[in-house]
């Protein structure tokens, strides 16, 4: 059983592995075309693309409530319950736009104290604006999201993901430098090709839902009005899922606000290393989310041996996998930073710090795993006060103090204190995953 388990969570991560470096490739998109157009227009993709991200992470994050709720109903083989759920999804990300719309359209509040240079200033304004109009379809398509998750349909995302990714290349590059709309746009183009491509991907998915065959589910006969009761239950294990991304997410994007003092070597060094990591955390996370899924359905169907089986396997294959990743990581360091830069001393402040997230590869992919399965078992908000305590408590406060108080080691404190974070969240987590299993097995 465990090698079957184990085929199948890896057959399942694998399109979702895709589909989110599909993702992130539209973020490179940008920053590779807007390098080419201008430094201001890069300065404001950089930084409103942090903000954005973390906006769309955060209310995404509470629509993820979704898969755990329908996968219980599809693994207890109530089918006829599962539409129902995602109408009320959909509805909810309709709610959860307003206020992230209002937030993007009105950025005030993070960038008044930056007091950054005003041309910058003014293109991440305008970036950002024109980003609010892509917020409804982006959370509608994170709801469609988290339900293909649910009922094991993951290619479809895989799919939409890479064909979302080629035209973004294409229009991002036609609009910012080439003038399609009659003049080069810069950062502006990027933002409305994003704004195109993410409403797109949203009618894809309708139709989808419609004719594909999670049409058997009849996902828009019978649309029901907003539901509390649904709500309540979404919203109960999804504020915490959402707010946890939040946490997680800033906890790496906030820490080039801390060390900007060190100098534009030190922070270039940082955001190259930076951008490796996210890149090898989709592994684990993908690992995760195909966790999530099959968990999620052995115990709504009370199939405890194989809830069992699917926990040790993703724990498995998530540690093993990355131990792996992280010895590449080790001895390709130099290899893997020369692409991103030309300057010597940029290439050996990140060579310096790879160390740090091969070495922690190994502890973030067990807490990944972890966190992704007590989802399943609905158990959400501890696990916000572990992340929470262990990534802005020990990874941000306690990397400021070894970066500027402590032994003062620069930079390198950060990412010390991530390794540290990150080791204390695995081993929180994961007796706290071995409790939650226990008490959903006593439980008649």
């Amino acid at each position: 059983m465990p090698f079957s388990v184990a085929r199948g969570l890896l057959a399942h991560a694998f399109p979702v592995l895709i589909a989110q470096l599909a993702s992130i490739g539209m973020m490179v998109v940008d920053t590779a075309v807007l390098g080419h157009v201008s430094p201001l227009d890069l300065a404001a993709v950089a930084i409103g693309g942090g903000i954005h991200v973390s906006v769309v992470f955060a209310l995404a994050g509470i629509l993820q409530a979704v898969a755990p709720v329908v996968a219980h109903l599809h693994g207890a083989r109530r089918d006829g319950e599962v539409a129902g759920v995602l109408q009320q999804g959909f509805w909810l990300a309709l709610l959860l736009s307003l206020p992230g719309v209002l937030f993007l359209t009105h950025p005030g509040v993070v960038l008044d104290p930056a007091g950054m240079d005003a041309a910058v200033d003014a293109k991440v304004r305008e970036y950002l604006g024109l980003l609010a109009w892509s917020l409804p379809a982006a959370l509608a398509y994170r709801t469609f999201y988290a339900f293909c998750n649910a009922l094991g349909r993951p290619r479809v995302l895989m799919a939409i993901g890479l064909v979302a990714l080629a035209v973004h290349a294409v229009l991002a590059w036609g609009f910012a430098q080439q003038g399609w709309l009659g003049a080069p746009t810069g950062v502006a183009g990027c933002a409305l090709s994003n704004v195109l491509i993410g409403w797109s991907a949203c009618l894809v998915a309708a139709f989808y839902l419609a004719r594909g065959p999670l049409g058997r589910y009849r996902p828009f006969a019978g649309w029901r009005a907003p539901d509390w009761p649904t709500w309540r239950e979404l919203l109960r294990l999804g504020v915490p899922m959402g707010f946890s991304n939040l946490v997680e997410i800033t906890a790496f994007t906030l820490v080039a606000l801390f060390i900007a003092s060190l100098g534009a070597t030190v922070v270039a060094g940082h955001r190259i290393v930076a951008n490796l990591s996210a890149l090898v955390y989709m592994l684990p996370l993908s690992l995760g989310i195909a966790t999530l899924s099959a968990l999620g359905q052995s115990v709504g169907a009370r199939d405890w041996p194989v809830a069992r089986a699917t926990v040790q396997a993703g724990l498995l294959l998530a540690g093993g996998l990355s131990l792996l990743s992280g010895l590449l990581l080790w001895l390709a360091a130099a290899p893997l930073v020369a692409p991103y830069t030309d300057d010597p001393a940029v290439r050996d402040v990140a060579v310096g710090l790879v160390a740090y997230v091969a070495i922690y590869q190994f502890f973030d992919a067990l807490q990944t795993v972890a966190g992704h399965a007590l989802r399943a078992y609905r158990v959400t908000f501890v696990p916000m006060l572990v992340q929470t305590f262990c990534f802005w408590g020990v990874g941000l406060l306690g990397g400021a103090w070894l970066c500027y108080r402590g032994p003062q080691l620069g930079v390198a404190g950060f990412w010390l204190a991530a390794v540290l974070s990150l080791v204390l969240a695995a081993g929180l987590l994961l007796p706290l995953l071995r409790k939650a299993m226990q008490a959903a097995e006593s439980n008649p």
